[in-house]
């Protein structure tokens, strides 16, 4: 009779932690098909993996209020703010310049031509009804011939709802398309 019990109450217990609560994560919204096309000298296109202010390496969709302050909004991102923002660079530059792209590790047997590092020192939504994308991009040809590069950018796209995490992840999505077409014509030409 006790082991019965005591099986009740770990199902029991199971099943009220399973149902505990559901996290929301919202993905920025997959890069739409670039009617921009931009001309590139290199062939293979390396992407680093984005660096981001330490606020922005969780999950947690930030905002920074009328205060000042950076608070998490209580929504998460779908991935790893970080690996999403670079498979989305790397995607994205594939699109605007029909070269071959991949992000670090480069996975090909030939090496890259070119290494672009990518360093955010904002990643938000602002109370202002943006979002806020800024930092340095750093373009390195790896054959030793071509000149390096280091431009500083701020990108902000507006935000429909400051408030909804929807409407932040759209204009992340429109920043990082911004981003990519910076980097193309900035960096990569």
């Amino acid at each position: 009779m006790i082991q019965r019990r005591n099986i009740l109450a770990v199902m029991v217990l199971s099943a009220l932690c399973a149902c505990g609560t559901v996290e929301t994560r919202f993905d920025a919204a997959p890069l739409e098909a670039s009617e921009e096309k931009v001309s590139v000298r290199f062939a293979r296109i390396e992407v680093v993996a984005v660096s981001l202010p330490v606020y922005a390496q969780s999950e947690d969709i930030h905002v920074r209020d009328a205060s000042g302050a950076i608070v998490p909004l209580g929504a998460l991102w779908a991935d790893d703010p970080a690996r999403g923002v670079t498979l989305n660079v790397a995607t994205g530059l594939a699109k605007v310049t029909d070269r071959l792209v991949a992000p670090e590790p480069w996975p090909f047997r030939d090496l890259p031509d070119v290494r672009v590092d990518i360093r955010l020192d904002a990643f938000l939504a602002t109370n202002t009804g943006t979002f806020r994308m800024a930092g340095q991009v750093f373009v390195a040809p790896e054959d030793g011939t071509g000149r390096d590069r280091a431009r500083a950018f701020e990108i902000e796209t507006p935000v429909a709802d400051p408030g909804d995490a929807t409407a932040i992840a759209q204009a992340r999505a429109v920043a990082e398309r911004a981003l990519v077409s910076f980097v193309a014509t900035e960096g990569l030409r």
